[in-house]
């Protein structure tokens, strides 16, 4: 959508309050097999959104969704705001670069922005990462669940519907300029719990290992410090102990109807 397009939408309804940016890469495996699509799916998309919102409807608030991938590798414990950004990917740098065309826009225009660094998201209707992963090679039948990493690899979960409503928190939250904020639990989990949890919702008895090689752009801790995040009155409600195995029957029920609907599906003879 252009600048052009926008005017348009919002004609008749006069400025929007806040626009709430969710556009952008989504995974880092694909950010290094066409870095340059991913690029501008998340930094050009951005520019083009704030330079509209610069001359066309500069009172509304801005929220982008940011990553926790911005802060790379080599934090322990839970990490704040003020933490060191250390992306170790393309996918996390043009997170970070989409960050900082956010705070220039607001430095130097006045906007209104805050970029929310989502944690790992999950719950019913994600088809990709690691939850889907694990659910899609348990519905082909896999005896053995083999792994990429150690297994201690730690994640802050944070289910999808307590991700848009702290998005739709932070675009109420105080005119302060630009704001960096954590979305997360502050809990870690281990690769390795969560995957046993995934194999017990499952009712799968699959063997699970490790392989030990680390992925690249794969951090080892990823746990978020939500002081910020509580400070805007916002508490997650939804814990993987009573989400978990929800998302999982979805994800079951979800692989079900994709293999009957491939099934069905008419093939081409063999002189095709």
């Amino acid at each position: 959508i252009n600048g052009q397009n926008l005017r348009q939408l919002f004609h008749e309804g006069g400025a929007p309050a806040a626009v709430f940016h969710l556009a952008g890469g989504s995974s880092v495996r694909p950010s290094f097999e066409n870095p340059l699509e991913d690029f501008h799916r998340t930094v050009t998309t951005t520019a083009g959104l704030l330079e509209w919102i610069r001359t066309d409807s500069p009172t509304t608030r801005v929220v982008c969704a940011s990553s926790a991938a911005v802060y790379g590798d080599g934090h322990a414990g839970c990490i704040s705001e003020g933490s060191a950004l250390n992306p170790c990917s393309p996918y996390a740098v043009h997170k970070a670069m989409m960050e900082g065309v956010c705070r220039s826009y607001s430095t130097h225009f006045g906007l209104q922005i805050a970029a929310v660094r989502l944690f790992s998201i999950y719950g019913e209707g994600l088809e990709k990462q690691l939850l889907w992963d694990l659910c899609a090679r348990l519905s082909g039948g896999t005896r053995e669940l083999v792994l990429s990493g150690s297994g201690e690899e730690l994640r802050d979960w944070l289910h999808v519907s307590d991700a848009a409503r702290l998005l739709g928190a932070v675009g109420t939250r105080p005119r302060e300029g630009f704001a960096a904020i954590n979305g997360g639990t502050g809990r870690g989990t281990s690769v390795r719990e969560l995957a046993t949890r995934v194999l017990h919702a499952w009712g799968s008895d699959a063997r699970l290992t490790f392989n030990g090689e680390v992925r690249e752009g794969d951090p080892r801790s990823l746990v978020a410090d939500v002081t910020a995040m509580k400070a805007l009155g916002f508490e997650p409600e939804t814990g993987l102990d009573e989400s978990l195995p929800a998302t999982v029957d979805w994800y079951k029920a979800r692989l079900r109807f994709q293999g009957s609907a491939s099934a069905t599906e008419p093939r081409p003879s063999p002189s095709a």
